[in-house]
């Protein structure tokens, strides 16, 4: 049995590309606020990670948004307002989505160490394969570009947390067991779907919609500010369950070490 891992899962807005995870955000807080619900920043983060329909879905389940839709709409929200609301979603995000393709620090030198290793590179997304179409090209003219990516639309819209993606990607790499396997994500769901396939969950923090400032905004805290920031979003990876936790890509390699170590 090797000892080495042979293949590293990455999500993309939040871990590899668009620092903060801003792209859809700021598309969450439009659409309720033209249905006439306003929402928090917390509130459009907590499913993130998701498919965007499910995401939608899940926000309209939460307590005080449902109560909010029901006292402004006179009803509970139904399959027809998800859909509608989606519509919206799609259509204003796919406006903007190629501004928010710019690689994270730290991640291309990773991806060169990673490939210098032999270590196969995918990916996993809660976006759509027609999303997908838009920050792939984009992400690529800016230098990163994974060997496989596998979307929810390419498994009958089952995107996290169910654990396909990964193991679709796993088939296509052929990569030959979970315990080789590291999955890189910034949220909640990436968790849960390296958890539920077994393989090894890594949480970044730096950059994460977890984390939730934009790039500026962190450049702009104290180092004090900051290292307090990174501990609090990492309390919230170990609640999920994360196996380990990297502030930023640039100390990815480091933890493949400890993991490949622990094999021995």
């Amino acid at each position: 049995m090797t000892t080495k891992i042979e293949g590293v899962i990455f999500d993309w807005a939040g871990t590899t590309v668009d620092f903060g995870c801003f792209a859809p955000v700021n598309v969450f807080l439009e659409i309720f606020k033209n249905a006439g619900v306003e929402v928090t920043l917390e509130e459009a983060r907590e499913p993130m990670g998701m498919l965007k329909i499910d995401h939608i879905r899940a926000m309209l389940q939460m307590p005080r948004i449902h109560a909010k839709w029901q006292e402004v709409h006179g009803n509970s929200f139904s399959e027809e307002d998800v859909n509608q609301l989606y519509a919206q979603f799609e259509e204003q995000l796919m406006i903007s989505l190629a501004e928010y393709t710019t690689p994270i620090q730290g991640v291309l030198e990773t991806v060169k160490w990673l490939r210098a290793n032999n270590i196969k590179i995918g990916s996993t997304t809660g976006y759509t394969k027609e999303m997908m179409a838009v920050v792939v090209p984009e992400a690529k003219k800016k230098g990163y570009s994974p060997d496989h990516l596998v979307t929810p639309t390419d498994l009958e819209d089952v995107g996290r947390p169910y654990p396909y993606m990964v193991f679709e990607n796993m088939r296509q790499l052929q990569l030959s067991h979970v315990k080789h396997v590291v999955k890189v994500g910034d949220t909640a769901s990436d968790m849960k779907e390296a958890l539920h396939a077994g393989v090894w969950a890594v949480g970044v923090l730096v950059g994460s919609s977890e984390m939730g400032v934009s790039e500026e905004e962190y450049q702009q805290l104290t180092t004090e500010q900051q290292q307090q920031l990174i501990e609090k979003t990492r309390l919230k990876f170990e609640s999920y369950g994360a196996h380990y936790t990297i502030e930023t890509m640039q100390q990815l390699p480091e933890i493949i070490g400890e993991i490949e170590a622990s094999f021995e």
